[in-house]
């Protein structure tokens, strides 16, 4: 009997690596034992708080696929797979070709921790649409789907909006997901995305600048250390209502900010990486806003 990362891989692969549909799962390539997934895991998690530094990422890549190969139904695996490569899209390069090529990567093994839960593979192996499949979670699901929904929504945004619109059933269905199964996940993961989700929106497909203020709020309020809730409020919110006040707040909170001012979150390098990036929208802040705005708040 097949297992049900074979069913849905054989179901849902297509396309290479920049095109590949986003319900795409990773296959593991050969495969020893445990014991070797053990060895490989124990050496990435060494790594994984120096994953601020590229070259220090690519090896915790590296090991954590080997670990994958060794045993491709761990979910602690997967999940850090999927998380590590929406971050190297993210944090590593402005590319558009190279962030879609990790992007897919990354859903690539979202999709493949999502089809640890046999309910999920089989809905999805008998052809329902993922938004149907995911209400089949369980509170251990919640890592792969909040990465995978991280990862959808930047490969969709970053290519096209049709693609946006295309897969935004999907975003939404699996953030309401983990929503509902754990709001405190990944720093209050799930109200940063809805925060950035309803400025990013366009108007005819349900923006909503005060819904999106509101959640900001929230997030920051629940995990004020987290730097990229601030970057995103500036990037989406305070550009999307031009509100230059706001825009030049956060940035400078965030530049200014000690990136390890909670060690115990353990989201140092994402910060780090965060403010670099402040940086850098900060340098277009006359491309983002117009003239008029920019002289009422000075």
């Amino acid at each position: 009997m097949r297992s049900p990362l074979t069913l849905i891989t054989l179901g849902l692969l297509a396309g290479c690596a920049k095109t590949a549909s986003p319900n795409t799962a990773a296959t593991a390539e050969g495969g020893s034992d445990a014991g070797d997934a053990t060895a490989h895991i124990e050496a990435a998690e060494a790594l994984w708080p120096e994953r601020a530094d590229e070259a220090k990422l690519t090896e915790i890549l590296e090991k954590y696929e080997a670990a994958f190969n060794a045993d491709p139904k761990d979910r602690d695996t997967l999940i850090r797979l999927t998380r590590a490569w929406y971050f190297y899209g993210d944090a590593f390069s402005d590319d558009k070709d190279t962030k879609v090529e990790r992007w897919t990567k990354a859903l690539e093994f979202g999709n493949a921790c999502l089809a640890l839960n046999d309910d999920i593979a089989s809905q999805l192996a008998s052809g329902n649409k993922p938004a149907d499949a995911i209400q089949a979670a369980t509170k251990d699901d919640v890592g792969c789907i909040y990465w995978t929904a991280t990862a959808l929504g930047k490969w969709g945004k970053i290519q096209s909006l049709s693609k946006t619109l295309k897969h935004l059933p999907t975003v939404k269905a699996y953030v309401t997901r983990a929503e509902e199964l754990d709001p405190t996940y990944y720093h209050y993961g799930p109200a940063r995305y809805w925060a950035a989700y309803y400025s990013a929106l366009p108007s005819f497909a349900g923006q909503d600048h005060d819904k999106s203020a509101s959640y900001f709020d929230a997030a920051i309020e629940a995990a004020p250390y987290y730097l990229p809730t601030r970057v995103l409020r500036a990037e989406y919110l305070a550009v999307g209502i031009q509100n230059v006040k706001m825009f030049d707040e956060d940035l400078d909170f965030v530049i200014n900010a000690d990136p390890n001012m909670n060690p115990d979150a353990g989201i140092t390098p994402e910060n780090v990486k965060d403010i670099e990036k402040a940086k850098g929208i900060l340098a277009k802040r006359h491309e983002l806003f117009d003239k008029q705005a920019i002289e009422n708040a000075n």
